[in-house]
């Protein structure tokens, strides 16, 4: 296989992951991140299922264990921290759980020596040609690659000038989610703490094994128009939206421009009924976003890396190949993910009455059956997936065609 060079666009999970594993196969890859540095920060991403064994193979498997986070109990409290509910150590977690900027760290660290990175740049333009795609960027000149990914999130550029606009493939799920680094000031631990209005929920978990913690602020709302990259637009939705509630709100709300990692966005899915085009793919929450409420966005990303790298390698490089089997393989298993974030209602209810059910269940959940269903259900459907092994390249094939 002759030398491929590919571009990747975006730095965060799906990205470098991709990177990985097309280095291994011979690839010469450069990664484009609009933001200055891999991004700090973010909530807790989980591993369950499949994409175990694949941590292992990629080397990265100590490393996150090492920097591994493991939610404590969780507690359900009004607005004089008086317990409503609880629930027990890890009830959340997936196998293994990671900061999601730690994560990111962790999979630049394992490609940084071989991969092209650059930092502070955004394409504007995808021009294809049948040898290759013309791209051109913000900062840096025009450059042509052989095959281009859009690993950029929700929001993705590639897929925004590839195939079309954002409306026409996110499905909004009616939730809005701001996360940002606050002092560990209620002296927790790794413990987990949520506050719920009608609408609204607040939440204080502990990260970095209990030295700080992460606030959480969702609410309710069927469409809300904003800049996606108005951070300061961003705040201010948020303190509109709290101001004048009770609980540890006044403080959060103070600490949140202090904050050196702010993080707003809508929940929402990706639907698309192909992932490429041409000589240009997606991967990752760019082509099939499941939200947060999904638990599986991190194991997605990293099974879909492994199965698109996997199959260019099997198909010699005929991406037209590489790309229909990598999206059939995918398509049912992301499906099934998908489904796990359905009924967002039970989380922030929207009425008293919900509220006061909520409350309920959750009350006597971990004494049903029920409970087990909550970690059963996920890792079932993180295990519905059958990976293919790929065969290895020759060991001299990378150093030959770097």
């Amino acid at each position: 296989m002759k030398t491929n060079t590919v571009l990747i666009s975006g730095a965060s999970i799906a990205g470098p992951a991709l990177a990985y594993w097309l280095q291994k196969y011979g690839y010469k890859v450069t990664i484009i991140e609009r933001a200055p540095g891999i991004r700090p920060g973010g909530h807790a991403v989980d591993f369950r299922g499949a994409v175990m064994p694949l941590l292992k193979e990629m080397g990265v498997d100590e490393e996150i264990r090492r920097r591994q986070t493991r939610a404590g109990k969780i507690t359900i409290v009004d607005k004089d921290n008086r317990k409503k509910a609880s629930f027990p150590d890890g009830f959340t977690s997936g196998e293994l759980e990671i900061m999601r900027g730690d994560l990111a760290n962790v999979l630049y660290d394992a490609t940084r020596h071989e991969a092209e990175y650059i930092f502070d740049d955004t394409i504007t333009s995808l021009t294809e040609h049948n040898d290759g795609v013309e791209v051109s960027f913000q900062r840096n000149k025009p450059r042509r690659f052989d095959l281009v990914f859009g690993a950029d999130g929700m929001h993705s550029r590639v897929r925004s000038i590839a195939f079309g606009t954002e409306a026409s493939y996110i499905k909004h799920m009616g939730l809005y989610i701001a996360i940002f680094t606050v002092p560990n000031f209620m002296d927790q631990g790794m413990d987990g703490v949520y506050y719920g209005v009608p609408g609204k929920r607040v939440g204080i978990f502990g990260a970095d094994n209990g030295k700080e913690a992460r606030a959480s602020f969702y609410f309710t709302e069927d469409s809300l128009e904003y800049d996606y990259r108005d951070i300061e637009q961003q705040k201010r939705i948020i303190r509109e939206r709290f101001s004048g509630e009770a609980w540890e709100v006044p403080y959060l709300l103070e600490q949140m421009d202090k904050a050196h990692d702010f993080y707003f966005d809508s929940i929402g899915q990706i639907k698309m009924d192909r992932w490429y085009k041409g000589r240009i793919a997606l991967l990752g929450d760019a082509a099939h976003c499941a939200s947060p409420m999904s638990g599986m966005g991190t194991s997605m990303a990293t099974i879909g890396a492994y199965i698109l790298a996997g199959e260019l390698m099997e198909a010699d490089g005929d991406h037209e190949k590489a790309f229909a089997s990598y999206d059939a393989q995918m398509r049912e298993f992301v499906l099934r993910c998908q489904g796990l974030a359905d009924g967002v209602d039970w989380f922030v209810p929207k009425t008293k009455f919900r509220q006061w059910m909520s409350n309920q269940l959750w009350k006597i959940l971990p004494y049903t059956p029920w409970k087990d269903m909550m970690v059963t259900l996920p890792l079932k459907v993180a295990s519905s997936i059958k990976l293919k092994e790929y065969r290895q390249p020759m060991p001299t094939a990378l150093h030959a065609t770097v």
